[in-house]
């Protein structure tokens, strides 16, 4: 064995066989990774031009522009309603290097997080790099969409458990945690000493006409909680690779030495494109989620009407996730609606064992496209 026993175990991604095996088809409408087909806005690249022509292409603050993590406790406020101070914010390369560098932070060797899921599958592999064991909590799903039982998810948490991790809203169910359940998972986080990771990339894409509850809005500034963001699907900045964490203000030098130890910090003239994504943008978003809107109600509207699928409109995220009657390899499923129809989502036995028998579609593209993917589907799919 070349390499440690928790990498050499890394299983590959099947949303990645799925992609691969259907790249460069002719025809193709990929709809298997959680992005829009809009770049993001223009006022965003013309801040990333002019901070590179006015020299921001040096080393940088580590833990993020001043400037920036000002913009974001400001943000942060307005919606959430709350004071969250600017040394409470780290900014992160990325939503997914927020999440590394919790578990960094956090978890050791043989330490438990509870992983609440059906979820984005980097979350198993973050846990299991550093030596942890993920403890999947499955949601349940009726005619009243996903819900959690927080007992099953409290009664998970063992004498290893250093961490519960939770995606509201979710990718891949749309699921969002309420108000009420927030204050009982951080009331029993408090009692156990246990750690909240709390990830809430989705949560100005809701359908509700507010943003998702936040753990912001309950916690105290020194309570056990790490909330995690990005730039990536508010403001259709995936590739650009921008995120951050708000944390308890003592564990910020400590998020200092791990970004040193990782990326020595995020490109500045990156950084002045989220600076201008924070203070320009909600004109953008407001129109991004109404994108949303539409593409989901032209899905799920066809969707629907297929007697073999079983699917809860979400009223967060940009997914429609739907189990297919009689389909229980949605690897094989995905490859085969490539073969059939020329389309492609993302296998379900990626979110973790609840995700088995199910299918990803991301609808945050344009009407046009939605309607001929859902057109060639049907057909198959009856």
């Amino acid at each position: 064995m070349l390499l440690r026993p928790e990498i050499e175990a890394l299983p590959n991604s099947p949303i990645v066989e799925v992609a691969n095996y259907g790249r460069g088809r002719p025809g193709l409408i990929p709809l298997w990774f959680g992005e829009g087909d809009v770049p993001a806005p223009s006022f965003v690249a013309d801040a990333c031009d002019r901070a590179v022509r006015e020299g921001h292409v040096f080393y940088t603050w580590q833990r993020g522009l001043p400037e920036l993590r000002a913009a974001l406790s400001a943000y942060l406020g307005r919606v959430h309603g709350v004071p969250v101070e600017v040394d409470r914010i780290t900014v992160t390369t990325s939503g997914m290097h927020g999440i590394v560098l919790a578990m960094q932070a956090l978890v050791g060797p043989g330490d438990e997080v509870a992983v609440v899921a059906p979820v984005w599958p980097n979350v198993f592999a973050a846990v299991r790099i550093v030596g942890g064991v993920p403890v999947q909590v499955p949601l349940s799903t009726g005619d009243g969409g996903w819900t959690l039982d927080l007992e099953r998810l409290f009664a998970a948490c063992g004498p290893r458990t250093r961490a519960i991790f939770v995606n509201s809203p979710g990718n891949p169910t749309g699921w969002t945690m309420g108000r009420d359940d927030l204050g009982r998972l951080l009331a029993f986080a408090r009692e156990r000493g246990i750690w909240v990771i709390s990830d809430e990339v989705y949560s100005r894409v809701s359908y509700t006409g507010r943003p998702a509850p936040s753990m912001l809005e309950l916690a105290a500034p020194d309570d056990r909680m790490i909330v995690l963001n990005s730039f990536s699907k508010t403001w259709a900045m995936t590739g650009w690779r921008l995120g951050w964490l708000a944390a308890p203000a003592e564990m910020g030098p400590h998020f200092e030495k791990l970004v040193q130890f990782s990326t020595s910090g995020v490109p500045g003239f990156v950084q002045m494109a989220g600076f201008a994504a924070i203070e320009q943008g909600e004109p953008f978003v407001a129109e991004m989620v109404e994108r949303c809107r539409r593409g989901r109600d032209i899905v799920c509207d066809a969707l629907e009407r297929l007697p073999r699928l079983r699917l809860s409109r979400p009223d967060a995220a940009f997914y429609a996730f739907f189990s297919v009657e009689g389909e229980t390899d949605s690897v094989s499923l995905a490859k085969r609606l490539i073969d059939e129809t020329g389309v492609g989502l993302a296998p379900g036995a990626a979110f973790g064992d609840a995700g088995e028998g199910y299918l990803r579609l991301c609808f945050a593209s344009s009407p046009e496209k939605l309607e001929e993917a859902v057109a060639r589907l049907a057909p198959a799919l009856r």
